[in-house]
Parts: C-alpha cells; structure tokens; sequence
C-alpha cells in the first residue's frame, strides 16, 4: 500500500495548525503565570504542551498506518 500524498498533506496542515495554536496559547499562558502570577496558567501550559505533542504523534501515527512499512 502506498502513502497518499494528499491525505499526507493535509494531515501535516492540521498538525501544524494545531502545534502553532498551542504555541500561541502556551505564550499566552507563561506570560500569565510570569507576569500576571495566576497560578492556572501553569497548568494550561502544561496542557498545551501536551496537546502539541499529541498533534506530533497522531501525524506520525497516521503516517505508520497509510504505509504499513515504514
């Protein structure tokens, strides 16, 4: 079975939309806890670092299933 490229793709923008919100948000969140000392928003960047890596697996997941040798 080959890997479609298109599938591929579009896997790869999903992943980087959703890695590049993260980042905005985990941003977000150190400068709340930093500079504003809400104690939440340590735990929120802790999740989207979390949702980011997450994002990385289910792309290279679905890259492992389409070929099933690689």
């Amino acid at each position: 079975m080959t890997l479609d490229l298109r599938a591929a793709k579009r896997r790869l923008v999903v992943m980087i939309v959703i890695n590049a919100a993260a980042l905005a948000a985990g941003l977000a969140a150190l400068i709340g806890y930093f500079r504003f000392h809400l104690d939440w928003a340590l735990a929120a960047f802790a999740v989207l670092i979390a949702v980011g890596i997450g994002a990385q697996i289910w792309f290279i997941a679905g890259l492992r299933r389409a070929d099933k040798g690689a």
